[in-house]
């Protein structure tokens, strides 16, 4: 049976997605009373349907920031065996498809930035952009999938309207701030701290290609990761670089962000 993605509209429905919250993060889903008044002023919420049962949604609020209003896009999860189809990516299209007609330009949201599948979602296939990191987020949480570790952010920032412009014919893959060993441990190139950042337009950073599976099979490798990328993040971010891309493929160990200062 094919999945079918709607909007939310009743009390019934957001129960059935507090379920789901619930599956996916071993954790108290957001109260009922709080994602109901989002609905009605502003926010979209998305269920997605096999037959009548919920396999998985997508929650958003509207945002202000002093100057714009935008759509803020907070919570998405889908079911084990739900994960690996194009059903997030649906998701997010369907989400900007009822944005632009409420009239909304743009839409953010967070995502972890050592997750690769998310990040070659939300950079290769919306050609969004990570234009903001935030370092430890949202501080220490206990959920399954950020236990123990900081829970570092980029932000996304997808502007409804416009095209994406990178050229991969463009790309120096000898600019490598950071890499992979062979031992499969994170290592800073050593010009990283002496580097003028500003002498390219385009740099790369490695990413595990899997980060959950490392963080249950070599948690001290896995937290090695989330520091030493945390520092090049840092970096790039303070001299007004941005995520525009991800390079990953199933076979390689490593996929590679695509930083550039515009």
């Amino acid at each position: 049976m094919p999945v079918e993605i709607r909007q939310l509209t009743t009390m019934s429905e957001l129960y059935e997605m507090q379920k789901v919250e619930a599956a996916v993060w071993q954790m108290d889903p957001i109260p009922v009373h709080q994602t109901f008044t989002a609905m009605h002023h502003g926010g979209i919420i998305l269920g997605a349907f096999e037959e009548d049962q919920m396999v998985g949604f997508l929650y958003s609020f509207a945002g202000f920031d002093g100057k714009a209003s935008y759509l803020c896009s907070h919570m998405m999860g889908m079911l084990p065996g739900y994960r690996m189809n194009g059903l997030g990516e649906a998701l997010k299209f369907k989400q900007a498809e009822i944005a632009r007609k409420l009239g909304y330009d743009m839409i953010t949201w967070t995502y972890d930035p050592l997750e690769s599948r998310n990040a070659y979602v939300n950079l290769h296939k919306l050609g969004a952009v990570g234009a903001i990191y935030h370092p430890n987020h949202y501080g220490e949480m206990a959920d399954e999938l950020n236990h123990g570790l900081p829970t570092d952010r980029f932000q996304i920032k997808w502007e409804l309207g416009e095209k994406k412009s990178v050229q991969p014919a463009t790309w120096d893959i000898e600019l490598v701030l950071l890499d992979g060993g062979s031992h499969g441990e994170p290592i800073i190139k050593k010009h990283l701290e002496t580097a003028d950042i500003a002498d390219s337009s385009t740099y790369f950073v490695a990413i595990p290609a899997d980060f959950q599976t490392m963080k249950q099979t070599d948690f001290t490798l896995a937290k090695s990761w989330r520091l030493e990328t945390g520092k090049v993040f840092k970096k790039l971010f303070d001299h007004g670089f941005q995520a525009r891309d991800l390079l990953r493929t199933k076979e390689e160990a490593y996929s590679y962000y695509v930083f550039i200062k515009e």
